[in-house]
């Protein structure tokens, strides 16, 4: 198998689980070295309090063919944010490609919750873990990976902009929190340009995560039986590997900078790529939310995955 991003160095910065750890795997199917980073590490847990570690991301990325290297950081420490740059640039002297996937807000999430009775310090805490992270993170890594033409940042958000621009998204607190992330992502491909770097905003679609699949009662192996419960979830759910190889896809593209500052699926990129998910299909989620789920249809991926 060819390996695209041999020699290039990753840092995925949220890698725990979730759309983290698949895209840290999937750079490692393509032969990068990924930094895994994120508080479940060294014994240590998160709020989420979860069995993940990211030292199991590692270990998957080095088993898909990539070097992976599992640092603790709370992406909240601008100290300990800098020290991660600083190891990095010991290690490698260079940065190709930074992946802000940090949230850490489902349990702060209150569906439909207006602003003035959603929880306040909830709300202020999802703004702080899915922007003040990007930001922090951003900070101290661009430097190092600016001093290279090529260098890729993908800011990790749910919706793409088109989507979110009219539709309303759980709540205000993460309305703004997702919509924040889109156009950082708009406002670094601005600054990148003059150094010949990308930043670009991408979003998964209905995502197999470890908390989705625990939340319908289902595994990786069994997930459409959640079809008795939510069918359109277990017709065009996809793997958190799949937005992984959107962004390998797009840190192996050589004219990537024509993206920058774009919003992008990964239903979306596998059209023009050709990638697969882990069972060789394309699902296209967020065209069939619209088209199907919320125009009323029953559950059908016919002609969406």
């Amino acid at each position: 198998m060819t390996k695209p991003l041999a020699g290039k160095v990753a840092l995925v910065a949220g890698a725990t689980r979730g759309a983290g750890r698949g895209t840290a795997v999937a750079l490692g199917e393509a032969g990068a070295t990924v930094y895994c980073t994120g508080r479940s590490a060294g014994g240590l847990r998160s709020d989420y309090d979860r069995p993940e570690t990211l030292e199991e991301t590692a270990e998957l990325v080095s088993s898909a063919g990539g070097v992976g290297i599992a640092v603790g950081v709370d992406h909240l420490d601008p100290a300990a944010v800098q020290s991660l740059v600083r190891m990095v640039d010991d290690d490698h002297g260079r940065l190709d490609i930074l992946v802000n996937d940090i949230w850490g807000g489902e349990s702060l999430i209150e569906w439909d919750a207006p602003v003035w009775s959603h929880h306040l310090g909830s709300g202020l805490r999802m703004l702080h873990t899915a922007v003040d992270t990007h930001l922090i993170t951003s900070h101290f890594a661009l430097p190092l990976l600016i001093r290279n033409p090529g260098g890729l940042v993908v800011e990790m958000t749910d919706g793409t902009r088109e989507y979110n621009a009219v539709h309303y998204r759980v709540s205000t607190f993460y309305d703004l929190a997702k919509n924040a992330v889109l156009r950082l992502a708009f406002s670094q491909a601005e600054e990148l340009k003059p150094f010949g770097c990308t930043a670009v905003a991408l979003t998964p679609g209905w995502m197999r995560s470890e908390l989705m699949l625990e939340h319908f009662g289902v595994t990786e192996a069994t997930w459409r039986e959640a079809a008795a419960t939510q069918p359109h979830f277990a017709a065009i759910a996809e793997s958190p590997r799949f937005v992984g190889r959107a962004v390998a896809a797009l840190a192996a593209d050589p004219d990537v900078q024509r993206r920058s500052g774009g919003s992008f699926s990964s239903g979306g990129l596998a059209q023009e790529y050709g990638f697969t998910d882990t069972d060789g299909s394309r699902p296209d989620c967020w065209r069939y939310l619209v088209e199907v789920q919320e125009a009323g249809l029953p559950a059908d991926a016919k002609g969406y995955r």
